[in-house]
């Protein structure tokens, strides 16, 4: 099983919840709740992880 870190921190200053990663190339994304970062998370992860030539698994 592969793992992957995934850092979800609020920036007060902009008034969002921000998703970013070192283990996935390219993922920076942001939205004004968490409940709806996780989803654009879930959705652009196996997509980024296909262009960076990496295995994934599908999220369930």
């Amino acid at each position: 099983m592969l793992d992957y870190t995934i850092n979800l921190l609020w920036d007060g200053d902009a008034g969002v919840w921000v998703a970013t990663s070192q283990d996935v190339p390219g993922l920076v994304l942001e939205s004004g709740s968490l409940d709806a970062l996780i989803e654009r998370v879930r959705f652009a992860l196996p997509e980024l992880l296909l262009l960076n030539g990496k295995v994934f698994k599908t999220l369930n």
